[in-house]
């Protein structure tokens, strides 16, 4: 019993998050006869996507990059540039994401949703609200060196008002590291304060919720969202709906799922998007992706628990050809 609560203890002190992958390091692992795998593959008539998608889905990233290192030994040319004129469609989208490790692949994604005319808002919150304290500063140091550019500039030319205000504090990154110590006063205090400025009042004073949402860890306030609910009817989630709208609502929202349960709002993100008309491929893709490597184990058996069936028979159903291979591959067999 003592060494478990101590296990504990030094996962949530470390403020890193536990890791649930379903891509895990291949046990034989031979570069060398992976790279000749898979120019073999991409060489044969009409290209060996099976083989392709069999050898990279089932190697992390450190697996993968050691491959591309041999293969451009072997070949005498790039892996990627290889794959990308060998692949198209979902599937080629599928394989560079992997090409590419979890931070580079998020701040892609980012640039991807404020480079060009409009902003894809979803994609930004997503990842935003989404991603450890931890993760948003390694996001930000990969941002710099592949565009040349400050991810807070970037996403404050490309967002205004109080959801521009929250994404940068989010930027920011001046969130606490969970405490071994929990302070009851303290948790009560932020109970009060975000009750205080929103339900309380006509309005909502926004600044307030902003600086607790960014700024407090992750377990204080899971704590904070149980207290809350002393003061108001509603619950924190509800909270948010009836207080703003828009993108600040949407991004409050991802907070709020995320601290609670992040594991779930993933589930239920991969839900809507792969049962929604014109399933979004985008959106499973990248989580798919951005999650095989951190929590993805854990995402499918939420998913299986709320939906009753698991995520790898959704994938069967909702989508086809390579793109659903690449999809099952990532996931691993159903526990």
């Amino acid at each position: 019993m003592i060494s478990e609560f101590l296990g504990q203890l030094t996962i949530n002190i470390g403020g890193h998050e536990e890791k649930f992958p379903t891509v895990v390091p291949a046990a034989d692992f031979d570069p060398d006869r992976d790279a000749a795998r898979i120019e073999t593959a991409i060489k044969t008539k009409g290209v060996d996507e099976q083989t392709i998608i069999d050898v990279l889905t089932k190697r992390p990233y450190y697996q993968r990059r050691d491959i591309a290192f041999a293969y451009e030994k072997r070949a005498k040319k790039d892996m990627i540039t290889a794959l990308k004129g060998a692949l198209s469609g979902s599937l080629e989208t599928v394989i560079l994401g992997l090409m590419k490790s979890a931070t580079q692949f998020d701040a892609s994604e980012i640039r991807g949703s404020i480079k060009g005319l409009g902003t894809d808002e979803e994609t930004l919150i997503e990842i935003l609200c989404s991603r450890s304290n931890d993760e948003l500063v390694e996001i930000k140091k990969v941002y710099k060196e592949l565009f040349k550019k400050e991810l807070e500039k970037d996403v404050a030319g490309d967002t205004s008002g109080n959801f521009a205000k929250l994404l940068l504090a989010l930027v920011q990154t001046k969130r606490a590291e969970p405490s071994a110590v929990v302070d009851y006063e303290k948790i009560d205090q932020d109970a009060r304060a975000l009750y205080d400025a929103g339900v309380k009042i006509k309005g909502t004073d926004v600044p307030t919720w902003i600086s607790i949402m960014s700024e407090r860890s992750v377990p204080h306030l899971q704590k904070v969202f149980q207290r809350y609910k002393s003061y108001s009817p509603y619950d924190m989630q509800e909270s948010v709906v009836k207080e703003v709208k828009g993108d600040l609502q949407r991004s409050f929202l991802v907070l709020v799922q995320c601290f609670e349960n992040k594991q779930l709002f993933f589930a239920k993100r991969l839900n809507e998007a792969m049962k929604s008309k014109g399933a979004k491929e985008k959106i499973v893709t990248r989580i798919i992706v951005s999650r095989c490597e951190v929590d993805l184990k854990k995402i499918c058996s939420e998913y299986k628990a709320n939906f009753g069936q698991s995520l790898q028979q959704t994938i069967a159903e909702h989508t086809k050809g390579d793109y659903q291979k690449v999809l099952l591959g990532l996931c691993g067999a159903e526990e």
